[in-house]
């Protein structure tokens, strides 16, 4: 795609990472249209940095303090004011690349954000039916009038009264199998964010709750047509629904702790560091 993609565009793409060698290959080269990647990790020890470098990302480190706050900061550090967000378990397919690289930038609006679709994979099975079909994430806009929430979990693009669909596609390989769907480390961050808020929750409407994610998932959606994964990812969704507001509702005694999954605190890592690629 490289070669193939001779002129860079004025974008700069952000990437935030963690462990993340197992896609950031294929990731990174999907940007390479861009006129620079930006990296920010928050302490990885396999070998995203090389591959980061090998890239010619300019990489920087910092102690993961939520994903919102964290994309925050990768937005920041950009060189350029059009920003293309993907997380490092995400590729743009051909589609989506040349759609980027076909807009006319030098007239581009502002206020206009464009919103990509993903397709979801559970290993290499593409799940096509479910609540995960119909999204469509903000990921490419211009951080002069908007950018991403800074919430711990579940962050987003703020979007603008301009929202366009790219063309193409950005293919999600974010669960190896089905174990992978209930992340925990995301219903401790939400339960922080709704204490915080003052949100709590009785027994009725947590079921009610659980009760409707997995029915407009398996039924309303077509999870069903997913066989057993479809009965998976119907009650991730309405676990997803209910378990960090159950636990914020919980005592002040039983108050959930920051441990973000993937994405952790970095020991000893105060400030941040960044590392410039080699130039030939």
């Amino acid at each position: 795609m490289k070669n193939k993609m001779s002129s860079k565009i004025p974008v700069s793409a952000v990437v935030i990472t963690l462990n993340a060698e197992a896609h950031l290959d294929r990731c990174l080269e999907a940007l390479a249209v861009c006129s620079e990647i930006v990296v920010l990790d928050s302490g990885s020890t396999d070998r995203t940095r090389e591959i980061a470098l090998r890239h010619g990302a300019r990489w920087h480190e910092r102690s993961f303090d939520g994903y919102g706050p964290q994309k925050c900061r990768a937005v920041e550090l950009a060189h350029h004011d059009w920003i293309l967000s993907v997380d490092a378990d995400e590729v743009l397919d051909h589609g989506a690349v040349t759609a980027v690289a076909g807009i006319d930038w030098s007239a581009a609006d502002l206020m206009t954000c464009w919103r990509i679709r993903r397709r979801t994979f559970i290993g290499d099975r593409e799940i096509k039916h479910g609540h995960w079909s119909t999204e469509r994430p903000v990921r490419l806009f211009n951080r002069l009038v908007t950018g991403f929430d800074p919430v711990l979990v579940h962050e987003s693009v703020r979007p603008t009264t301009a929202v366009r669909d790219l063309p193409g596609c950005m293919l999600h390989y974010s669960y190896l199998d089905l174990s992978e769907i209930i992340r925990l480390d995301y219903h401790r961050l939400k339960a922080i964010r709704y204490r915080g808020a003052g949100r709590r929750a009785g027994g009725g409407l947590l079921t009610l709750r659980a009760f409707w994610a997995a029915f407009y998932s398996y039924v309303v959606r077509g999870g069903c047509l997913e066989g057993g994964a479809g009965v998976v990812i119907a009650l991730a969704s309405a676990v997803n629904a209910t378990m960090g507001l159950a636990m914020a509702s919980e005592t002040e005694a039983a108050k959930p702790r920051v441990v973000p999954g993937r994405l952790k605190p970095v020991p000893g890592k105060a400030g941040e560091r960044v590392v410039y690629p080699k130039t030939a």
